[in-house]
């Protein structure tokens, strides 16, 4: 071996640029993480610290995680898969961008070191093949299709070494970075959580079993399932924000918003500690959705001035730039108030499904607010938004922000007198919508195009209809304020009074 070759690769390591979101902000490492069981061919004296590195990773403390196994290489030159583990904190699977630029250039400085180095079994040579393709191809092949090879190539690795947890623990989350959004049979969730749920019952303290579990649950037909992998993560790694954090995505699945309340406020918490500005805010956004759908309006209110106290937020990075744009979004529109909903900003920089955003709720605002003029030449910028989204080669955001333009546009037209049109365009809008899965991004739609169409009924004066449209919304979506007051009105319109009671009770405040 060239022993020069981990010299250059750390004198490499500081002369790259610093990457715009996954090094933008080092907090201190979590302290507990869960147990992991991960063997190597490394020196006896960094084992720990590799297993740490790994459970970090697991628990999406990437840019910790990547100082980590920076750590294990000093200490031990030798230890090719302290290189891959560097390589995987620049590979987020499920965040957006997977790979960013300056993640691209780390991690292929990474991979090829660890190439580099013979001293290294054959799992753990197939760990760093299997990985490569993913950095070292990715000038001449598309991220989608290197994706679904990685995935292919770990499903491998995983027959190849039957007693190796950790590779089915890793084949099971590609399999959930390769999920179609479209398919509402949820097949790779399945298949993940197959793989999964008999390594919970024999490693019930292990980060990425619970982690990636939830992900796959993260889902209406699978969320019921969740509850109890959902309660185990922040026990399992209480120090790691995004596991404080993760429950709430099952908690929002199911309509628990004190728990899903009380996940963010520790997550926030302990983000904030750590200087984890994008957790941070992520949490903050599904603490804001929490609280509108318990009809606490004022601790909304709260979060939203303490955002607006942070400084220098990087916009463009998604998870930041999302958060900060859709929090003001919720709380207006959630509350009807429409004057505000039309005054919405996204910062500059944004990505253009991000940015879409706010000039939905502008677009909507307007329309509803009295001024569809003004509505349509904010839907002129959506569809300039939608062709830029699919510009950049994102298919899925490019079809969420044509959701949003028929949104839009149905109450553009019930605005100018023409109440079909918006029928068909809110009902366009919603089969649409039902077809694809959310992003872990988002706790979900501002308002799910189902429940709108259930307004638009309410407000032309089909109340039965607007009914039957409101339960059909909280199937997927339980426990959404606006559809519970909604069924309500529609409820006392027909004077029906068993659904009266029922939404009147469910419209109740739950104890704390």
């Amino acid at each position: 071996m060239n022993l020069s070759v981990p010299a250059a690769w750390f004198l490499l390591a500081l002369s790259l640029p610093a990457a715009a979101q996954e090094h933008a902000a080092e907090h201190p490492a979590p302290e507990k993480l869960g147990k992991v069981s991960f063997p190597t061919t490394c020196a006896a004296g960094v084992q720990a610290k590799f297993e740490r590195s790994v459970a970090l990773l697991h628990s999406f403390a990437y840019s910790v995680a990547e100082k980590a196994f920076e750590e294990v290489a000093r200490e031990d030159p030798n230890c090719a898969l302290a290189g891959w583990g560097q390589a995987m904190a620049n590979f987020h699977q499920l965040w957006e961008p997977a790979i960013s630029p300056a993640g691209l250039e780390h991690g292929r400085a990474a991979i090829e070191w660890a190439l580099k180095i013979s001293r290294v079994s054959t799992r753990e040579r197939e760990y760093i093949g299997t990985l490569a393709p993913m950095f070292l191809e990715a000038g001449t092949v598309s991220y989608d299709a290197r994706l679904h090879r990685y995935e292919q190539a770990m499903g491998a690795l995983a027959t190849h070494n039957p007693q190796d947890s950790e590779a089915r623990i890793f084949h099971a989350l590609a399999l959930l970075a390769t999920a179609p959004a479209d398919d509402k049979t949820h097949q790779n969730q399945k298949q993940a959580a197959g793989l999964l749920e008999p390594l919970y019952r024999e490693f019930p303290e292990h980060p990425g079993v619970v982690h990636y579990l939830i992900h796959a649950y993260d889902n209406s037909e699978m969320a019921p399932r969740g509850i109890e992998v959902a309660r185990a993560y922040a026990r399992i790694a209480p120090s790691a924000p995004h596991a404080l954090h993760m429950p709430s995505h099952i908690f929002t699945r199911l309509g628990m918003w004190n728990e899903s309340i009380q996940s963010n406020l520790a997550a926030r918490a302990a983000a904030h500690e750590q200087g984890d500005t994008g957790e941070e805010l992520h949490a903050m956004d599904y603490l804001v959705y929490a609280y509108l759908q318990s009809g606490r309006d004022r601790d909304a209110a709260g979060v939203l001035a303490e955002l607006h106290g942070m400084v220098s937020l990087p916009a463009g990075m998604f998870k930041t730039g999302y958060a900060s744009t859709a929090m003001p979004v919720r709380y207006a529109v959630e509350r009807r108030q429409w004057s505000e909903a039309s005054q919405c900003t996204a910062a500059a920089g944004t990505l253009p499904w991000v940015e879409a955003v706010a000039t939905w709720a502008r677009a909507v605002g307007l329309a509803r607010g009295g001024n569809p003029a003004g509505a349509q030449m904010e839907i002129t910028k959506l569809q300039t938004l939608q062709e830029k989204s699919r510009a950049m080669g994102d298919a899925y955001w490019a079809e969420q922000v044509h959701i949003q333009v028929l949104e839009a546009s149905a109450w553009v037209s019930q605005a100018t007198g023409k109440p079909f049109d918006a029928l068909a365009a809110l009902r366009g809008a919603a089969e649409e919508e039902d077809g694809i899965e959310k992003r872990p991004v988002t706790p979900g739609p501002v308002v799910p195009a189902r429940e709108q169409l259930a307004d638009l009924l309410l407000e032309q004066g089909h109340a039965q209809e607007a009914l039957a449209e409101y339960e059909s919304s909280l199937q997927t979506s339980p426990g959404r304020r606006g559809a519970l007051v909604g069924a309500l009105k529609a409820a006392q319109h027909l004077d029906d009074q068993e659904k009266i009671r029922f939404y009147s009770k469910a419209l109740q405040p739950a104890s704390n």
